[in-house]
């Protein structure tokens, strides 16, 4: 199997016609049929159902459509990485970022890199999962990724440096909007919950929250982003539980709320070990001083250094 077999099946997959896909690939029909066959062959499957009136993918086709697109774009990451090394890069660094990490924590990240190791591209992907970067790790499609613990794979090194309280969204005009008192989660047991997807480190903490407190969560939809959640809470549609931070994407319509469970979330990075090179050690360091640099910047000043009054 040849890249060029992948182009053209998913040329066809996408066209759904074997001559306006021909067209697209500016070849003529017959060799485009031919190779789509030569791919079936080595495969030992059917990939499409050809009929005179039209090409839909079969059951195995459909599965391909997403396994040759991944594989094309890896290749493609790999030449545009390689490139950049050979333009004078001292190397790429491939890092995923949970959802509240990415607001604050990866633009400190970021502009560290640049003071610190200003020959190194960052290519961040934002707004993850613990699970999507845990996999992605093990896969090797990400270098490090700043997440939300615990990782299930024994294969992953975690340095947490962080940890963040658990919060809930509630919208303004919510009946324990204005408590003055941390809520519990159990006062919270007939609303409706927009929540992170099922399996995802936030989600399963409440859960399991729920289940000591003697209710399951009515969650009325899921959504992946941090901030998604929030405007989501924000129109009304539930409540939601998040990691309390400063860098929270906020609405004039919501208000947050302590938890009187006083949980906590960890944060940090993770990484493979046996993949680890001098780049990734000093990035790893580079994400710990960042976190260290915005908690300073956010502590209240002691008595000894606030400034005198002006008299």
């Amino acid at each position: 199997m040849e890249l060029r077999h992948l182009r053209y099946f998913l040329a066809v997959a996408e066209e759904k016609h074997f001559g306006r896909a021909a067209e697209r690939l500016h070849m003529a029909q017959p060799p485009l049929s031919s190779q789509i066959k030569q791919l079936e062959t080595e495969l030992g499957t059917t990939l499409f159902e050809r009929t005179t009136r039209k090409v839909e993918l079969t059951s195995a086709g459909i599965l391909f459509v997403d396994r040759a697109r991944q594989i094309l774009a890896d290749v493609e990451a790999a030449a545009s990485d390689v490139g950049e090394i050979g333009r004078g890069a001292a190397g790429v660094l491939r890092i995923g970022f949970s959802g509240t990490a990415t607001y604050r924590l990866m633009p400190e990240i970021v502009r560290l890199a640049r003071e610190q190791m200003p020959l190194v591209r960052l290519q961040i992907s934002g707004e993850m999962l613990t699970p999507q970067m845990e996999q992605a790790l093990l896969d090797n499609r990400l270098d490090a990724a700043v997440l939300r613990p615990p990782v299930q794979s024994a294969e992953l090194s975690l340095d947490e440096f962080e940890q963040s309280p658990l919060v809930a969204v509630l919208p303004l005009n919510h009946r324990l909007a204005g408590s003055t008192e941390p809520l519990s989660i159990a006062d919270l047991a007939h609303d409706d919950v927009v929540s992170y997807p099922r399996g995802s480190s936030v989600s399963s903490v409440v859960a399991e929250l729920s289940r000591q407190a003697g209710f399951r969560l009515r969650i009325v939809q899921e959504a992946t982003e941090t901030s998604t959640l929030i405007a989501l809470v924000s129109a009304g549609l539930g409540v939601a539980f998040v990691p309390g931070s400063a860098s929270l994407p906020l609405h004039s319509s919501i208000a947050l709320r302590p938890l009187s469970e006083e949980i906590t979330l960890g944060l940090g990075t993770a990484w493979k070990p046996g993949a680890a090179t001098p780049l990734l050690n000093s990035f790893l360091g580079l994400a710990r001083t960042a976190s260290e640099n915005l908690h300073a910047h956010d502590r209240p000043p002691s008595a000894s250094e606030t400034p005198p009054e002006t008299p």
